[in-house]
């Protein structure tokens, strides 16, 4: 149970990133800042993250081959231009929290111990699924900043706001 609560935690805070994304006009939503990024082509780095993960995660081997065969892929299916609109990144980001919840309510505690490589060292699955967490929570603060310079208002994604939201939603259906 705490596994799914944790993965629903992280579907509620992209959910109300991508309803305050939704109020952008679609320049807005692929305009360019400084740094050659604009809110579309963050959300789809946070999708694309996700999903990397996620899918190494999942892998049979860990091998160099596999790992270069990952990250073609997703070199293909994240590229910016392929997600036009919001619904195109609601969409895929929708098919990937699938993904992600089915596979955090399927982890027992030994494949969380799990040791996995990266880089030159490994790493427990635990950890690197914090890694993930921590990865699309700085993200999502860079779309907050985006927004509020193309003078749009973003949606808090602190996880406090979503336990104050749960408490209040459980009180009110009873």
């Amino acid at each position: 149970m705490t596994f799914s609560y944790s993965t629903n935690t992280i579907a509620g805070r992209n959910s109300r990133v991508l309803q305050a994304v939704s109020a952008l006009s679609p320049e807005q939503f692929t305009r360019l800042f400084g740094s050659s990024c604009s809110v579309r082509d963050t959300l789809v780095h946070i999708i694309g993250g996700e999903w990397g993960w996620l899918t190494y995660w999942k892998a049979p081997s860990h091998s160099a081959a596999v790992l270069t065969d990952l990250w073609d892929r997703h070199d293909t299916l994240f590229r910016p231009d392929a997600f036009p609109n919001i619904a195109a990144v609601r969409l895929k980001w929708a098919e990937v929290e699938k993904e992600q919840t089915e596979f955090v309510n399927s982890v027992t505690g030994e494949a969380l111990r799990k040791m996995l490589p990266f880089r030159a060292t490994q790493i427990s699955l635990t950890h690197l699924m914090q890694h993930l967490v921590n990865h699309s929570t700085y993200h999502r603060g860079q779309v907050a900043v985006m927004m509020r310079q193309l003078g749009a208002e973003p949606l808090p994604t602190d996880f406090h706001v979503f336990l104050l939201e749960r408490v209040h939603a459980a009180t009110t259906t009873r």
